[in-house]
């Protein structure tokens, strides 16, 4: 069980890098927001940047992908090639994260073994999926990584550690390790920090872990007896965590004469961090349809689920918003436990046989921004509790895509660490 977090080759850029250039925020974040990007862009200008070896999700649907793609991977040799990075050793680095509103969320970057992680629902690995994956959004994030140099995780895994026996006691130890980063992350990110984890360190957060992942801790805290544990969720960067999965798997089957027990794409780069850290809140992800008939739609969702202004008995309600103004209504019939689960479930049905368009937005006041916009309607999902995902996950496994975020957009997690996934 230890072995499926540990130590690896970490990259960062050298010294003469501005780490403001460098570190840019997750690929699926602000894909309703082109202005974002732009800006992005321009900060970068011509420096060493993360922005050059990743494909925004904003510019899947762009003309000249293939392009963008291509560049990518140039971008990944160029550096090795000027020396941009330097390579910590058999690494794991200890994160402080100081958000948009000052808090500050812990975590260890290293790296997770793929062969104890399964993506598809109803999975009984030590590493799960916490939302449903769309197997329709692999193959462009495959084809990125299948040609690429490195790995740029976005990736946040949570554990389960109420008794915060691994990450918080890096804390106090700040003065004893290597800070090997310490800078304001650009557009509005916070502030970031990390520092090289001794060897020593290293040991006992393993034996931490091992604690954490042994069955009667499961026993004791949710009275599951016959469930195989859940050590680690994917909080964030589930798509790109099963991307990882099916690169290794793919290498498996076209390499069936080789043993790739140790090839790097075995592994994962990730961030692991406490479901129990205070600075770790779960918001929920509303929705957006575009290029629809707004009445048309209202009207069919409030027929097939019967939507009422009064509270109804399953007790799942929602907001609908058109331009700008919000409503509460309250579903009659329910086709799943969780009230994003039977609006998704409409939406999808909806926009296959109708037509339109469906985003993710993180943040009410955007939802009811694009909803001004001309035949297009905002549903404001409710927030689910954090305490509720293990127990959930294990019991009736993968919740329904985008079921909710950890902190506002500007929060998630920027690119920096790196890490070689070829031989």
């Amino acid at each position: 069980m230890c072995n499926i977090f540990r130590a690896t080759d970490i990259i960062l850029p050298n010294g003469d890098v501005d780490p403001g250039k460098w570190a840019v925020v997750a690929v699926d974040q602000f894909t309703s927001q082109p202005e974002y990007w732009n800006e992005v862009e321009q900060i970068v200008g011509d420096s060493p940047s993360t922005y050059r070896m990743i494909l925004p999700e904003i510019f899947l649907e762009e003309e000249d992908v293939e392009d963008r793609l291509s560049r990518i991977n140039a971008s990944m040799h160029q550096y090795e090639k000027d020396g941009i990075f330097r390579t910590c050793q058999d690494a794991m680095i200890y994160v402080e994260r100081k958000d948009s509103i000052g808090r500050i969320r812990a975590g260890i970057v290293g790296a997770f073994d793929l062969e104890a992680y399964d993506y598809h629902k109803g999975s009984s690995t030590y590493i799960r999926a916490t939302e449903a994956t769309m197997e329709s959004r692999i193959p462009p994030r495959l084809h990125v990584r299948e040609n690429a140099l490195v790995e740029l995780p976005h990736i946040l895994l949570l554990m389960d550690d109420p008794y915060k026996s691994v990450i918080e006691p890096l804390a106090s130890l700040k003065n004893e390790m290597e800070m090997v980063y310490d800078f304001d992350l650009m557009m509005g990110g916070g502030h970031i920090s990390g520092y090289l984890i001794p060897k020593e360190q290293q040991e006992k957060i393993l034996k931490a872990l091992e604690k954490l992942t042994y069955p009667e801790h499961f026993v004791t805290k949710y009275g599951f007896k016959d469930t195989p544990p859940l050590a680690y969720a994917v909080g964030d960067g589930n798509h790109s965590f099963a991307t990882a999965k099916a690169y290794y798997e793919q290498l498996k089957k076209e390499n069936p004469d080789q043993d790739l027990s140790r090839h790097p794409a075995r592994y994962c780069l990730a961030e692991l961090v406490n479901l129990h850290s205070p600075a770790l809140e779960f918001e929920a992800i509303h929705r957006i349809v575009t290029e629809t008939e707004p009445e048309k739609l209202i009207l069919e969702m409030t027929e097939k689920l019967e939507l009422s202004e009064k509270e109804t008995e399953c007790g799942q309600s929602f907001q609908i918003v058109v331009q700008g103004r919000a409503r509460t209504v309250w579903i009659g019939k329910a086709s799943s436990k969780l009230t994003l689960g039977t609006v998704q479930a409409f939406l999808d049905q909806y926009v296959s046989e109708h037509g339109g368009k469906m985003d993710y937005i993180h943040g009410s006041r955007i939802v009811k921004d694009l909803s001004k916009k001309d035949n297009s309607v905002g549903f404001l999902m409710p927030e689910m509790e954090k305490e509720d995902l293990f127990p959930t996950v294990i019991l009736d496994g993968a919740l329904p895509r985008k079921t909710f975020s950890m902190g506002h957009a500007q929060d998630k997690r920027y690119y920096m660490e790196c890490r070689k996934i070829t031989r």
